[in-house]
This record gives C-alpha cells, sequence and structure tokens, in this order.
C-alpha cells in the first residue's frame, strides 16, 4: 500500500510538472542560446541573502557586477550586494577565463550552491549575465525566484552584431541614443552604427570648422510628409559635442558595444556645403536641405580643399572614436555636378580616368575619393566600411562593404576577397511598416518588412565557398528616420524586429524556428513592457494570411494572432465583439465584402484589423504573365493582381507585384465568353524609389486565347522632377464585345531619366488590381 501511494504521489507530480511546462524553458529567451543542457538537481534560490562575486582589482567584471545588481534590482525588487570575497553559498560568480576561441562566449550554471557565469572575456560574461538578467525579468516579482540546475554554453554566430541610427534627417538627443544603446545590449548586439551627417543636418561638433554645427546642424524647415513643396515653416536641428559624443562612446563602451561613426561622402553632403560652399561644385547658393530624397549636389572633388577638409574632420574624429571601423558612405551620390564641373573634369584628366563598359570617368572618380580617404585613415590605423555603392568604379583596396540594396553586392565583394556585412532593405530595413495595414500605421518610407521576414533573413547567401562564407562578417538592421520624429516611434519601429534580428546574428541557423521563436517572444514582451519600451503589437493582434482559389473562383482568407485569446470577425463592416463569430477555420470569399476582425477576451481588445474586398470578373481568375515579378516584389505572383485587394502607396506589403528591366505582360482566362467594355488595372510611381510605372497601357481581347484583337492604346509620360508617390488606375473604355481571355500589355521605361540621382539605371514597374467589367 505504502509503494502505491508514493507510486501515486509520484505519477502526481509528474503530471504537475507537465502541466507547467518544461521548467527549464526559463532560460530558452531571445536570443536562443547555442546549448541548454538540463540536469535533475536542486534549483538555486536567489533572494535578499544571495550576493554577487568578482575577482579583486578586474574593474571589467566589477562593472559587470554592478550591472546586474541594478537588474535584479529593476526586475525584481531584490536589492543584492556585490563582493570581492572568496564566493559563498548562495552567490552568484563572475569569471572571464573560460577557455573558448571566441571571446564573447560564456558559461552558465546553476545549482544549489550557486550561479556561474564565466566568460571567454569581460563581453562573454557581459552576455551571460543578459541571458540571467532576461529570465528574471520575464518571470513573476517574487521576493525569492527558483532557478533550475543547468548548464548553458553559448556564443554568437557572427562577430558584427549591428543597429543603425541615422540621426541626420531628425536629431535625437544624447539621452535617448544611450536609451537606445541600453536596448542594443538587451538584445545582444555588439556595434553602434551612428550615421551622423547628411543633407538635411550635421551633428558632430568639428572644432576646426565650426559654422559645420552654427549652419550646418539647423535646417529652415521640413518637408511635411511626403508632400513634396510642402513645409512646416518649423526650424530642426542640433548636434552633439565632442565631450557629449565621448560620453555616449564611453556609455557604450560599457555595455561591450563598438561605436561606429558615419560621415557620409561625396554625396549626403548638402549640410556641410552650405556651412562650406567653396566645398561644392557651384560655390554658393546651399541651403540645409528642408526635403526628403537625394540631392545632386556633393562635394567638389576637383578641389583640393575639400580633400583637406575631409582629413580635418577625420584627424578630430579618431581620438573620439576607438573603433576599428570609420564607415565613410559612398551611397547615391550622383554625379551630374561633377560632369559640367571644370575643376573635377580637370581632375579626372589628370588622373587619366576614363569611361569603359562598366562606369564613367566619374564613378571612377568617387573611386579615387574613397580610395584616398580610406589610405588616409588606414596611416591612422581605421579600416573603412562603405555603402555598396563604393563597388562601382573600383573598391577601395581594403574597404569592407555593407550591402544595402540586396546581398548580391555582399556576394561580389566576398568574390573579390573583401568583407561584408549584409543588411539588405529587404529585410532589415526598420524605417519600413511592420504591417500590411500600412493606414493604420504611422507614416513610413515605404517598404515592408514584418516580424516574419526579418526572422527568414540569412545572412550568408547561397553559392558561397568557405572561404567566402567567412568573409560576411555579420548583419544590420537599419534605421532612417525621415518619418520617425520621435524617441516613441523609434522605439516602436525597431521592436520587437530587434529582437527577431538579435536570434538572426547570435544563433546558430540551424536551431532557428519561427513557430519556436514567436512562442518565446510572447514571454520577452514582459521584458518591454516593465522597461516601459514602446513596441509594436502586431504578434498579438490579427495577422491575415491570402490565398486565390482560381479553380473555383474564390478568395481564402485565414487570420492568426500569437495571443492566447481568440478572434471574431465579422463580414457586415459592423465591428467585432464577444457576440461576433468566433474564428475557427479559414473564410472563403466569393462576393464583395468587408472583413473586420480582432482579438478579444473580457479584458482586452485588439486594433481592429479591416479588409474590403472587391469583386469582378477578373477576381480569382486564371492569370498568366509572361515575365516574373523580381523576387523582392514577387509575393503571390500573377495571382496578386487579382485577389480583389486594392494596394496602397505602402508598395512592398505584398499587394504589388514589381518587374525590374522586363516588360509586363498579363493574360486573364475568364473561363466562359463574356460581354466586357472596361479593362483597368493600377500602376504605382515614385521616382525616389526608382518606380516609374510602364510607357504604355495596350489592351487586347480573345475569344480563343491565340488571336488577339487590340482595344485600347494609350502612350503615359514619364514621371518628372518633384513628383511623389502616386497610383494610377489605368483604364481603357472600349464597345462591348464577347471575349474570354484578355490580354494587358505595359512595356516599361527602359531607363531612369536624367534629372535623377541615379540617370541610366533600369526602372521598376509595379502593378495591382487588374479589374474587368
Amino acid at each position: 500500500m505504502k509503494k502505491n501511494i508514493i507510486c501515486f504521489v509520484l505519477f502526481l507530480n509528474t503530471l504537475m510538472l507537465s502541466a507547467q511546462g518544461n521548467k527549464w524553458d526559463v532560460y530558452r529567451t531571445i536570443p536562443l542560446a547555442q546549448q541548454i543542457n538540463e540536469i535533475e538537481a536542486v534549483p538555486f534560490i536567489l533572494n535578499s541573502d544571495s550576493k554577487i562575486y568578482y575577482p579583486k582589482k578586474n574593474d571589467n567584471l566589477k562593472q559587470i557586477a554592478l550591472f546586474l545588481s541594478e537588474y535584479i534590482g529593476i526586475a525584481n525588487g531584490l536589492q543584492i550586494e556585490i563582493s570581492t570575497e572568496s564566493p559563498k553559498k548562495n552567490g552568484i560568480v563572475l569569471l572571464d577565463n573560460f577557455k573558448n576561441d571566441n571571446k564573447e562566449a560564456y558559461t552558465l550554471i546553476v545549482n544549489q550552491n550557486q550561479i556561474l557565469i564565466n566568460g571567454a572575456s569581460g563581453s562573454g560574461t557581459f552576455y551571460g549575465i543578459q541571458l540571467l538578467r532576461k529570465v528574471l525579468l520575464e518571470n513573476e516579482t517574487k521576493s525569492q525566484i527558483e532557478l533550475p540546475a543547468v548548464e548553458i554554453t553559448d556564443y554568437p554566430r557572427f562577430a558584427y552584431r549591428g543597429m543603425h541610427l541615422d540621426v541626420a534627417r531628425h536629431f535625437a538627443s544624447a539621452e535617448f541614443v544611450k536609451k537606445y544603446i541600453d536596448l542594443l545590449a538587451l538584445h545582444n548586439i555588439n556595434t553602434f552604427h551612428w550615421h551622423l551627417t547628411d543633407d538635411q543636418g550635421w551633428r558632430v561638433e568639428i572644432k576646426k570648422y565650426p559654422k559645420l554645427t552654427q549652419i550646418g546642424a539647423f535646417r529652415n524647415e521640413t518637408q511635411v510628409g511626403k508632400q513634396v513643396g510642402v513645409y512646416d515653416g518649423k526650424p530642426h536641428g542640433g548636434f552633439y559635442t565632442q565631450e557629449q559624443i565621448k560620453e555616449v562612446v564611453a556609455y557604450a563602451q560599457k555595455r561591450f558595444i563598438t561605436t561606429i561613426p558615419e560621415i557620409d561622402l561625396p554625396g549626403h553632403m548638402v549640410a556641410a556645403l552650405a556651412s562650406y560652399p567653396e566645398l561644392g561644385c557651384a560655390g554658393e547658393g546651399y541651403e540645409v536641405y528642408k526635403k526628403w530624397g537625394v540631392s545632386d549636389d556633393v562635394l567638389c572633388l576637383g578641389n583640393e580643399k575639400t580633400f583637406t577638409f575631409l582629413e580635418d574632420v577625420f584627424t578630430e574624429l579618431i581620438p573620439i572614436f576607438p573603433a576599428k571601423f570609420f564607415h565613410i558612405g559612398g551611397d547615391e551620390c550622383p554625379k551630374k555636378r561633377w560632369e559640367k564641373c571644370p575643376k573635377c573634369q580637370t581632375k579626372i584628366t589628370e588622373l587619366g580616368l576614363k569611361k569603359d563598359s562598366k562606369h564613367s570617368a566619374e564613378e571612377k572618380l568617387q573611386s579615387y575619393c574613397m580610395s584616398r580617404i580610406e589610405k588616409f585613415l588606414n596611416a591612422k590605423g581605421k579600416q573603412v566600411i562603405g555603402w555598396d555603392e563604393i563597388l562601382e568604379g573600383g573598391i577601395a583596396p581594403n574597404a569592407t562593404i555593407m550591402s544595402w540594396r540586396s546581398t548580391q553586392a555582399g556576394i561580389e565583394a566576398v568574390k573579390q576577397g573583401h568583407k561584408a556585412i549584409m543588411t539588405p532593405s529587404s529585410h532589415v530595413y526598420f524605417d519600413y511598416y511592420q504591417s500590411t495595414d500600412a493606414a493604420s500605421e504611422p507614416l513610413a518610407i515605404g517598404g515592408f518588412t514584418n516580424l516574419e521576414r526579418v526572422y527568414s533573413f540569412e545572412p550568408i547567401p547561397n553559392g558561397l565557398t568557405e572561404d567566402e562564407r567567412k568573409l560576411v562578417i555579420g548583419a544590420q538592421a537599419n534605421v532612417w528616420r525621415e518619418y520617425i520624429k520621435s524617441d516613441a516611434q523609434t522605439e516602436y519601429m525597431v521592436l520587437p524586429r530587434l529582437a527577431a534580428l538579435s536570434e538572426v546574428v547570435w544563433t546558430n541557423a540551424d536551431k532557428k524556428n519561427y513557430g519556436s521563436f514567436l512562442n518565446r517572444l510572447s514571454d520577452f514582451l514582459k521584458i518591454y513592457d516593465k522597461l516601459k519600451y514602446n513596441y509594436a503589437k502586431h504578434i498579438l493582434e490579427v495577422s491575415p494570411e491570402y490565398k486565390v482559389d482560381t479553380e473555383n473562383g474564390q478568395l481564402i482568407l485565414s487570420l492568426k494572432t500569437s495571443s492566447k485569446s481568440p478572434i471574431y470577425y465579422t463580414l457586415d463592416g459592423s465591428e467585432p465583439t464577444l457576440q461576433s463569430k468566433k474564428y475557427s477555420e479559414s473564410i472563403i470569399i466569393n462576393s464583395a465584402v468587408t472583413v473586420k476582425a480582432a482579438v478579444i477576451s473580457e479584458n482586452y481588445k485588439s486594433k481592429i484589423f479591416t479588409k474590403k474586398f472587391e469583386f469582378n470578373k477578373a477576381t480569382a481568375k486564371p492569370i498568366v504573365l509572361k515575365n516574373e515579378p523580381v523576387d523582392r516584389y514577387r509575393f503571390n505572383g500573377g495571382k496578386t493582381l487579382v485577389d480583389g485587394r486594392t494596394g496602397t502607396t505602402a508598395f512592398s506589403t505584398g499587394d504589388w507585384i514589381a518587374l525590374y528591366k522586363d516588360d509586363f505582360e498579363a493574360t486573364i482566362d475568364l473561363k466562359s465568353l463574356q460581354q466586357i467594355k472596361e479593362v483597368s488595372m493600377n500602376t504605382f510611381t515614385s521616382p525616389n524609389d526608382w518606380i516609374f510605372g510602364p510607357k504604355q497601357f495596350q489592351v487586347l481581347i480573345s475569344k480563343d486565347g491565340i488571336n488577339f484583337t487590340p482595344v485600347h492604346s494609350q502612350d503615359l509620360k514619364i514621371a518628372e522632377k518633384g513628383d511623389g508617390p502616386k497610383i494610377t488606375n489605368l483604364k481603357a473604355v472600349f464597345t462591348e464585345q464577347e471575349a474570354k481571355y484578355v490580354k494587358i500589355k505595359a512595356p516599361i521605361f527602359e531607363k531612369i531619366p536624367e534629372w535623377h540621382y541615379s540617370a541610366g539605371q533600369p526602372t521598376f514597374l509595379f502593378a495591382d488590381e487588374i479589374t474587368i467589367n
């Protein structure tokens, strides 16, 4: 009987443990540690009697001990002392002598007597306390915390784990920059890329050139959103003194974060030209740029004063920024001024630069500039990073490439033997929209990068050799702040996408799993709540998934959420409530309808998801494209054009498809002979994004799919300088005729026009919903 009772009690205990989940799950935070060994032993009890121990005369570990004591106080309210005494029971022991080739590696061992955090260096120990900090923040505040026995070995996948912050477009206080650095530390990011200068503002004090901050740090007014030519009439600006910068750099260093400054050159320099006009090709007439986009005005490279200026600037910055790397930009530099500037043309002749099949003489002039500045910085013990445009005209010899336009530039760089940092706008631009419901989001520059897209990012492209793979040193996300005016909005755009990036750059690819990540993220969000960060809550809201069933002529809408509460929805346009229909399976749509849905519980209601679906003769019909959309804007391919959804100016949310270099041609099968008299298609233009639409709109019809008769042809004009983002409905109206097939042709403009800063480059053509009536 006694034996049976014991067995029954053990069985109950097992049931209780399984109901509560694996007790070691508390250590599976973000980013996921590389190796967690579960140990069946007595747990460690953290309480007010616990102490943190570190070795005498180790200032690094002393600072880390102070951080940990502060973290525990914030997480659980416990006041934990630090000590250099010999470790006793009930202590957290910090060491930095773990033997590992990766200097950011650490072990974290928990047993009944102590928690031992041992890094391969101070940085490794720091990441160990970050894991412990997150474990404590994710759990309830108690007078004592029970931590299961465990052995964790952890290390980062990449040596370079970066986050960028643009303070040139909208200035951010030094205090917010420190808060931003705290965010990076929480997510195991070790590099802060500080974009300090641009056309719209110069943000760093240079004592030899005081006008840079007297004039260049302030603009008279700012463009209102995307309204070209409309300004707010309010002065904007600010800058950091060299003392403030030293303070921020030291603040980051204590958290094992390297600060890399960016002085963007030779383009993006209007703020400097407004301060010192003699540095430009025109020599006069400059003002700090008050609109967004790229200016044709750049540094004059035929003027030797330009190089004196740049060398003087870097000479002052080198003692302030101890980082090995300096970022010198090199992106989006129009060559128009150089083409007409006598000084620049003389320099081109003097250097013997000649146009070839790949590069213009002006592109080679930029390469001369980048190489010259690189040599100067190399002589001062610094290495340069540049945006991927520095590949054009010949790369600077020792430069590291930051590949932003795609991963292709990074591939080209490593194949030439250069290091690369992957930061493609398609996956890690955090100034892009996070939701397909762009209308209810803060204004963004465009694009669409949701949490899943960030998490899917793989920094090492396929097809590289082992040696080439080693040259991809890491990845970074970028935050450009044209449309991000406040600290709170910056946090909103960064979080929780930074959590996804954290796992991309820290955790080995074979251990990544998006479903697991979402489960862990639901607990990780408690950290943001406790630390009062402003974050986007999309994963707790309704997330849609669209499918087009062309066989049955219907649309299929699936709704999902990471919230533990259910989804309720309506189809009549009314607001969903607890009395509405509870979502359980995909919604079939075969007529015009407005779907509204929300995650709802007794105490919570999420933001309402709203989607209007329109139906016409083309909706959910088979469609064939002659040319495939580019990967970045493929989404559901041709079906995107017949899915009943109309796209907005947020052109990367999945409502538009895009072609690059190729003409648009689509054929829709109406599945039976029908009377039609109207065919339309939406197109989108946005010159700043290289999107110029089609040069013609042609419609042809057929009864047999072989012989087509033209019914409409219309020539279109290319976008002009100053045009902003615009949706145009191209419409063909003709005498009613019988047809089974409808073909739309829309040839692309082959080249970006001369007035554009990327003149001569191929254009994008964007297309959306086709309507046939």
